[in-house]
């Protein structure tokens, strides 16, 4: 990953960008890229920025809370649209391109929403180092005309992260995340059963503190991803064994830790264990 520039040469490349962009709905997680789209698109425009949190069984609740916590911060007026993919047949049967049919299911209410309240232009958290990686998300919202200021702007993660921490956002250094299905090994159904389970037990492992946490499963399995550095801890006092029934108790048929800790989906592709992404 690149060095970040410095962040006042960062902010005013945005803000390029960003001229014209307003009045504009922005495609609102609540993580630090779309936060950092938010705060100067409203900062741009007051009275001209609606930020737009989806909701559902695919999204965790404490990623909700966030964006709530986070809107709040910016100021800017922030919506909660209920939206469950899960409904649509082909993101549940969990293909390779299953994010292309859930972003398709958000570019469109996205675009809906703005069409009805006026207005011009759509806004996501996409930067530089989302391409690196086939993303069909990318290319479902490309087709629905949404903009992607980071990216237009030349920007990677380093780079916003920065700006973040420039801008005073609280969410500058919270780890990246993505939706609950991607837990989901590629090619088994995605149930709101199973999407409740694996969030009540990265819970569990963020309530004891850890901070970047995946459960993947398969077949039933769970497999716990931390952060490298933070593995370690699982060997104290007897917390593994512990934090291991209490998934199991959830309906995990089994409970293993991956020894390489979290990586990202990309690098996961790339290495020998090819799913889940």
């Amino acid at each position: 990953m690149a060095a970040p520039l410095a962040t006042p040469r960062l902010e005013q490349r945005l803000a390029t960008v960003l001229e014209g962009l307003t009045p504009c709905v922005v495609a609102f997680s609540g993580g630090v890229d779309s936060g950092v789209v938010g705060a100067l698109a409203h900062a741009r425009d007051p009275s001209g920025v609606l930020l737009v949190t989806f909701t559902g069984p695919a999204v965790a609740r404490e990623e909700v809370d966030r964006a709530v916590r986070t809107a709040r911060f910016i100021g800017a007026p922030h919506r909660r649209v209920p939206l469950d993919p899960v409904n649509d047949r082909r993101y549940a049967s969990n293909p390779l391109d299953r994010c292309y049919f859930c972003r398709s299911l958000e570019g469109d209410a996205l675009a809906s929403l703005a069409r009805s309240e006026g207005f011009p232009w759509v806004l996501d958290g996409i930067h530089r180092d989302d391409l690196g990686d086939d993303r069909p998300g990318v290319r479902a919202m490309d087709e629905r005309g949404i903009r992607h200021p980071l990216l237009e702007a030349g920007l990677g993660k380093a780079d916003v992260r920065a700006l973040a921490r420039e801008i005073g956002l609280p969410n500058w250094d919270t780890p990246s995340n993505s939706c609950l299905a991607s837990r989901i090994r590629t090619g088994e159904p995605i149930t709101r059963e199973m999407l409740t389970r694996v969030e009540a037990a990265e819970a569990i492992l963020h309530r004891e503190g850890f901070r970047q946490v995946r459960v993947r499963t398969s077949q039933g399995m769970a497999t716990l991803e931390l952060d490298r550095q933070e593995l370690p801890r699982l060997a104290i006092g007897g917390l593994l064994p512990r934090i291991a029934e209490e998934v199991r108790r959830l309906g995990f048929t089994e409970v293993t830790v991956d020894p390489e800790g979290y990586r990202p989906a990309g690098l996961r592709r790339r290495g020998p264990r090819a799913e889940p992404p």
